[in-house]
């Protein structure tokens, strides 16, 4: 039997210029599961004020994030493959992304080829949402419609429970509580319309479950959960992460740590979003001290981590 697993991520620009970014945010915003209005009334906003203007306003951004190597999502997930085939030398490790090169539908192709039996995806996110985990297994119902065959699928809907995970993030918190101490801890969430999660998505239910189980294993810390990234005029999960750093100070808290546990790697939302605009919105307003535990990046306790989601499967 020949056995495979399928790293799938969100997707990145192939540049930090307007050209790729469009391209990228073309793909991204064209998604139904990721934008669920009637494509009649969005793909006019889309090719119309979003597309043209958007890409400029992000492109400094993304020139203050990238790296010599490239994008820093794009090169966490493929250090995270590299880590992840070493540990599993009886697998055949492949990467994809939703939105950008190498495509999912084009690597599931090359996994078809293969002769892969046995597949376990497993989609980079910890807490499942329609606009993310379901939108990959869209993709992944609609390339074996197409197919003769199939090998036996195994697909990780969520791993926000997983002891293993926790445990990263307890981790890292400690370390940085074995020489600081802060009023609360802040863990932000990637956001996603209110409406969604009113139809059924579990995405907010598990984003607070995932900080009930950190408060459980730290009680004498306060953790406090709100939502980033808020896109269009809809309403989104709240508290807003922006909103919430301009206020803490006035009720006392002013010395934070910031954790993004939705993320498994860097990437725009977790370098620029949080790191430079939060940091800049909480301190610009009589905020102490903002100290930030980046993402699990290529820290090999993460690879341990996949490692036994697969092997769980």
């Amino acid at each position: 039997m020949k056995k495979g697993v399928l790293l799938v991520n969100l997707g990145t620009p192939d540049k930090p210029e307007v050209k790729e970014i469009r391209h990228f945010l073309k793909y991204f915003l064209a998604d139904q599961r990721v934008v669920a209005m009637p494509k009649a009334v969005w793909l006019p906003i889309l090719y119309g004020p979003i597309l043209m203007t958007r890409p400029k306003k992000v492109r400094a951004a993304y020139r203050k994030i990238w790296t010599s190597a490239g994008s820093p999502l794009k090169v966490y997930m493929q250090q995270q493959v590299a880590q992840l085939q070493a540990e599993l030398p009886d697998y055949q490790v492949f990467e994809a992304m939703s939105y950008s090169q190498p495509f999912l539908t084009d690597v599931l192709g090359t996994i078809q080829a293969a002769g892969i039996d046995d597949l376990t995806i497993v989609p980079m996110y910890p807490q499942y949402s329609t606009t993310t985990t379901m939108s990959i297994y869209d993709v992944v119902a609609k390339f074996y419609l197409k197919q003769a065959n199939m090998p036996t699928l195994h697909f990780v809907k969520d791993f926000y429970q997983h002891t293993g995970y926790i445990d990263l993030l307890v981790t890292a918190i400690e370390q940085k509580l074995q020489t600081q101490s802060y009023d609360e801890i802040i863990l932000s969430y990637h956001g996603i319309p209110q409406s969604y999660v009113t139809k059924g998505d579990p995405y907010q239910a598990q984003c607070v479950a995932t900080t009930a189980q950190l408060q459980a294993r730290l009680p004498e810390q306060t953790f406090r959960t709100t939502y980033q990234s808020k896109f269009g005029p809809n309403e989104w999960l709240t508290p807003a992460t922006s909103d919430t750093m301009k206020t803490l100070a006035q009720e006392g808290v002013k010395k934070i740590l910031v954790l993004t546990p939705g993320f498994v790697a860097d990437c725009l939302e977790t370098i620029e979003e949080i790191d430079v605009e939060n940091r800049a919105y909480f301190m610009d307003n009589q905020g102490e001290q903002f100290d930030y535990i980046h993402p699990f990046n290529a820290d090999s306790r993460f690879t341990d981590l996949l490692v036994q989601i697969v092997r769980d499967r």
